[in-house]
């Protein structure tokens, strides 16, 4: 199961810690939905997901404000009884003594932050939803061209480094070369990523690795991007046939999400770059409702209508 460290939650979101003799070395965060305990306030523990991020708002922090001592010791207990990994208050509020010495009896850690209830459960699902989203690895190039996440995929040797070579000095942004880490998001989107050891870095075969960062600047890299098209570089077979109109769309599946693909052949004299520049714009004028494939059949069909009306004339 995917989990993310909770001091990893603390530094991306700037938590502040009011637990710090808690050892949270190995406390994980196992899912990307999160929970505001307001029913386990009142004493409502059934069908409570303790497994969560439990956020502390403003509503709940004023009813446990006005609970009797009594209640606060009985509710306090059985709530921090649950393995919770860690428990947020927002809007700096805090909680009061009772609260804190109960979860360091418990060993939950109590974390606050300034932001609003809502920015920040919008912000924490939005990141877990990412770093906990089922991931694969896959041989290939990522590179935004025009805004457009392009997956350069094919055998080793084919070329695929070089055309993302060019892409960069052609004023787009390299993502990662050699491996792809993609991450299902939902069942719309795909994330890709670079492993860190490799981020930034580009393999040329007969000279070696390149910093791209350095030698392009900051401008020329990325550190995720939405993959929208999927480009399989193949060597040129001429017993094969090739899609010379691209009326109907192919498709490739990584994580159970579709995405379009297409196969280039390649042969000397084929500028790479210039390709995938071309099939990164025609996919964009497509999702903006322009086919130009569907545009030149319905021209020929209309010519054809037109020729057949001259010959009953």
């Amino acid at each position: 199961m995917a989990s993310v460290k909770l001091n990893k939650v603390i530094e991306k979101m700037k938590l502040d810690n009011l637990t710090p003799e808690i050892d949270m070395e190995h406390i994980k965060v196992t899912q990307p939905d999160i929970n505001r305990p307001a029913l386990q306030m009142t004493g409502f523990f059934e069908h409570f997901d303790a497994t969560r991020l439990q956020i502390i708002g403003f509503v709940e922090y004023t009813y446990m404000e006005s609970m009797p001592m009594e209640r606060k010791e009985e509710v306090y207990s059985k709530l921090l009884s649950f393995d919770i990994p860690a428990i947020v208050y927002c809007r700096d509020l805090r909680p009061d003594e009772l609260f804190l010495k109960k979860a360091n009896e418990h060993g939950i850690p109590i974390l606050a932050t300034k932001m609003s209830t809502s920015d920040f459960m919008a912000e924490i699902i939005r990141w877990l939803n990412v770093k906990l989203a089922p991931c694969i690895s896959v041989h290939g190039v990522l590179v935004d061209v025009y805004g457009e996440g392009v997956l350069i995929t094919g055998e080793s040797g084919i070329g695929k480094s070089e055309a993302a070579l060019e892409l960069i000095k052609r004023g787009h942004r390299l993502v990662t070369d050699d491996v792809v880490e993609i991450r299902k998001v939902s069942d719309d989107t795909l994330i890709g990523t670079a492993p860190d050891i490799t981020k930034h870095f580009i393999e040329l075969r007969g000279i070696g690795i390149v910093d791209v960062k350095t030698l392009f600047g900051v401008s020329s890299v990325k550190d995720t991007q939405g993959i929208d098209l999927v480009i399989k570089l193949e060597d040129w077979d001429k017993d094969k046939e090739y899609d010379r109109l691209g009326l109907e769309e192919e498709y490739t599946e990584y994580l159970g999400n579709k995405i379009v693909c297409h196969s280039i052949p390649i042969r000397p004299g084929r500028n790479l770059a210039i390709i995938c520049e071309s099939a990164a714009v025609n996919h964009r004028q497509k999702k903006m409702g322009y086919n130009a494939a569907q545009e030149l059949y319905t021209r020929v069909q209309n010519q054809l209508a037109r020729k057949r009306d001259d010959d009953e004339d």
